[in-house]
């Protein structure tokens, strides 16, 4: 029985080994849920618990909004459904087919465009996206991973999934553990692989006027140059 024990955390070890972790290279402090998390294309395809699956929804579900008015609707679509995943698959580019069908859970973001009343919701968008974020950060915190698509059809996704008027449908999202990064066809490796990058804070945090860098984000260089400006 001890043998066993031993192959299986043998085996652990190795598989764990061979996945990616692509930790921000960050100016600044940041929460390591953020810092860590990323948007692999490689899934392992076991099925997430159903907890977990409640628990990120929780977490959306307690997302600000203006208004609280909560424009946010989501569609599940685990892989054990099969008919369901399939047509929701039909709906993604060929590009995130590649990858994504190999995704334990997708889920179809939808923002309702109009408020209660009928009145357009201009921050419907905005909303939905901060509930995607909370989404998303609960996942990382349940070693999850996330990968967010606007590479789909809306209109197919609109008919498919029956979605009433008002109803918009933003992203598709594919969900689960991190599978192993060597099985994706050579083009998508070389993506997952290349390290991480985003733009620096001084291209679009700014202070007084449009273009000129806010001393709150400043680094020691820059400090020096606002100082003499």
């Amino acid at each position: 029985m001890r043998q066993m024990e031993t192959v299986d955390a043998v085996s652990a070890v190795k598989e764990e080994s061979t996945k990616l972790d692509k930790p921000a290279l960050t100016d600044f402090p940041i929460h390591p849920l953020l810092r860590d998390r990323w948007s692999p294309r490689a899934f392992d395809e076991r099925p997430i618990p159903r907890e977990q699956v409640a628990s990120i929804f929780e977490a959306a579900r307690w997302s600000p909004s203006a208004g609280n008015g909560q424009p946010w609707n989501f569609i599940a679509i685990p892989s054990t459904d099969h008919d369901s995943f399939e047509r929701a698959l039909s709906c993604l580019n060929e590009g995130n087919v590649v990858w994504a069908r190999t995704a334990p859970l997708l889920v179809l973001a939808i923002a309702s465009v109009n408020r209660e009343n009928g009145a357009p919701n201009r921050t419907a968008l905005y909303d939905l996206g901060q509930a995607v974020a909370h989404l998303s950060v609960q996942a990382a915190a349940l070693n999850l991973m996330v990968h967010q698509m606007g590479g789909f059809a809306q209109d197919r996704a609109r008919e498919i999934f029956e979605l009433p008027d008002g109803y918009e449908p933003v992203t598709f999202i594919a969900i689960g553990q991190q599978g192993q990064h060597s099985l994706l066809p050579e083009a998508l490796r070389a993506r997952e692989e290349a390290p991480r990058t985003r733009k620096p804070l001084d291209t679009f945090v700014y202070g007084q006027t449009w273009g000129k860098v806010s001393s709150l984000v400043a680094t020691t260089d820059q400090d020096a140059e606002l100082e003499t400006a």
